[in-house]
């Protein structure tokens, strides 16, 4: 498959796949993050948050899927090492383990606010590479963090 099979110029869309494999990499770590708080929650929110983060690495691993599908699309192959994750991820790993609620809380709004800026970029490059399918789903991705930061950031009784 190439870029061009989809009516898309490689030139342009080459630095499209770049960040998508960065995106690709900044979930995972994000994704993994969510996976020890669900296992680690303890405490007064415990029935609340244990729920929540499983939804939302539920839909992290949907993520994941789709913007590795995305790159194949594009006409270049995803990422898949922990190793690559880990280089080129700003998300960083955290023990989970004694971390208490809120700061868990804390945690994933951190690193929803850093997706979503990688998703502004994305938006950007996607719109100067003419590719739509890319900025639709990115466009769509964004949306959901953005309400989840809200009622995350009303949960935690921040502003």
């Amino acid at each position: 498959m190439d870029a061009k099979e989809i009516s898309l110029i490689e030139k342009e869309v080459k630095p499209v796949v770049d960040m998508l494999n960065e995106y690709l990499a900044n979930y995972h770590i994000h994704y993994q993050k969510l996976r020890g708080c669900h296992w680690n929650i303890k405490g007064q929110n415990f029935f609340t948050l244990h729920v929540k983060f499983e939804e939302l690495y539920t839909n992290a691993q949907l993520t994941i899927d789709e913007i590795a599908e995305r790159v194949l699309t594009l006409g270049k192959p995803p990422h898949s090492r922990f190793a690559d994750y880990i280089a080129e991820s700003g998300i960083k790993e955290i023990e989970t383990i004694g971390l208490k609620d809120l700061d868990m809380v804390d945690a994933i709004l951190d690193d929803m606010s850093k997706l979503i800026q990688i998703e502004r970029d994305l938006l950007e490059a996607t719109e100067k590479a003419g590719d739509d399918g890319s900025n639709d789903m990115v466009n769509r991705f964004m949306q959901f963090k953005e309400k989840t930061t809200w009622m995350l950031r009303s949960f935690a009784g921040k502003k």
